[in-house]
């Protein structure tokens, strides 16, 4: 197997600051890795890979679960290659358990102090023998190239006790599935412990947490809506419309009186439906302004005779018809209170006292007119003729003259 040999010479550590070894003429330990591994699974990956690898044959592992576990020293570590940081460290070995080739049972390296690890290469086959398993010779297995191919399969693995996400998983999660970074983390003690519970292998631990907590996201946002959702009230015959309901009818002038009538006639329409609306104040306020503007309507246009009233008034719109027929508008409203007077005085009902009042308006304006036209006539004829008369009607006639209340 060809392989390349990174040599990091005491001129060059000088340069950059980095500890070298104390003679300048020994160079510090050459790093060797394979080019094909590292076309596989990455360059820093097949580094730090085959660096623990290489560790095997000089510590002696625990066998555990069918796997032989090393720990070492963080501070080791940032020693034996001082190009990265502990934050480095910790991304490039969650990179290796990503790809199934490495077992971490520790928490992450940029907050622990050493690093408990192990290749995920069994090692049962080999407790037959009285020799100490090596699992170095089997570093590059998974990653034999055949022919020009350089592909593999990654193996599966159990959930480490301190696994935990990548960062790019916990962006995913909050980019593309509008889910909080802090609820992820918050579900990764459950997860770790129902896996291992299980003691399944996987290929793809990651993926299985995505699937984890888009699930858990689901569950609760169902659990808010069914809380703050808002329960059908009862409609019985004790019902009656909340305080915020009354307020909105009563401010576009609904008489109280005429929404407490209506009340039981709501109420025995929606139980003969069978239904029960959730909405039922909404519900109400529709019922009552559709009948108010029914009941309005039929009142403002009722062809039943009735009475008029001392605070009869006069629409905008009869004033408007008296103003285009020329007649001014003070002069009619100079009318009114002898127009009510009279007819209260008469006792008498009509189906329109709008009606009745442009006829009153136009009579006494075509005869104040007619009296100014005679006025100068007669004025006219006095000055020509002094046997002219000066009135064609009687004071009694006028006085007593009622046609325009016919």
């Amino acid at each position: 197997m060809s392989s390349i040999k990174l040599g990091i010479l005491s001129d060059l550590g000088s340069q950059i600051g980095t500890p070298m070894s104390e003679s300048s003429l020994i160079p510090e330990r050459q790093l060797v890795f394979s080019p094909g591994l590292a076309a596989t699974i990455g360059l820093e990956e097949a580094v730090l890979l085959q660096h623990l690898g290489e560790l095997f044959e000089h510590r002696q592992p625990q066998i555990k679960n069918g796997f032989a576990w090393l720990s070492v020293e963080r501070s080791y570590l940032l020693r034996a290659l001082p190009f990265w940081g502990p934050v480095d460290l910790h991304r490039i070995s969650r990179s290796l358990v990503d790809k199934g080739v490495l077992l971490i049972d520790s928490p992450p390296l940029h907050s622990a102090e050493s690093l408990v690890f192990a290749l995920n290469k069994s090692v049962l086959h080999h407790s037959a023998s009285t020799e100490t398993p090596s699992p170095v010779a089997h570093i590059h297995a998974p990653f034999a190239a055949t022919g020009n191919t350089t592909t593999h399969r990654r193996s599966a693995g159990l959930l480490p006790t301190h696994w935990s996400p990548s960062e790019d998983l916990l962006t995913l999660l909050t980019m593309n599935h509008t889910i909080p970074r802090q609820f992820a983390l918050d579900q990764l003690e459950d997860f770790i412990f129902y896996w291992r519970e299980r003691g399944e292998t996987s290929h793809a631990w990651e993926n299985k947490f995505r699937q984890h907590v888009r699930t858990q996201w689901r569950r609760d946002e169902q659990s808010q809506a069914e809380a703050f959702r808002v329960k059908p009230t009862p409609l019985d015959s004790s019902w009656r419309p909340s305080l915020d309901a009354l307020e909105i009818m009563q401010r576009t002038d609904i008489d109280r009186d005429f929404i407490d009538q209506a009340v039981p006639e709501f109420i025995l329409y929606w139980r003969e439906r069978g239904t029960n609306p959730k909405d039922l104040n909404s519900k109400f306020i529709q019922h009552i302004r559709i009948q108010w503007a029914k009941y309005t309507s039929a009142m403002e246009h009722n062809t039943e005779p009735k009475r008029i009233t001392e605070q009869w008034y006069p629409p905008e719109d009869v004033l408007d018809i008296l103003k285009m027929s020329h007649i001014d508008t003070d002069f009619s409203r100079s009318l009114i209170p002898e127009f009510i007077i009279y007819w209260r005085d008469s006792n008498q009902a009509h189906t329109s006292w709008n009606t009745k009042f442009i006829q009153h308006v136009k009579y006494n304006w075509a005869k104040r007119h007619q009296l100014e036209h005679t006025g100068q006539s007669n004025a006219g004829q006095q000055g020509s003729n002094s046997t002219g008369r000066t009135r064609d009607r009687s004071l009694e006639d006028d006085l007593s003259d009622t046609s325009w209340a016919q």
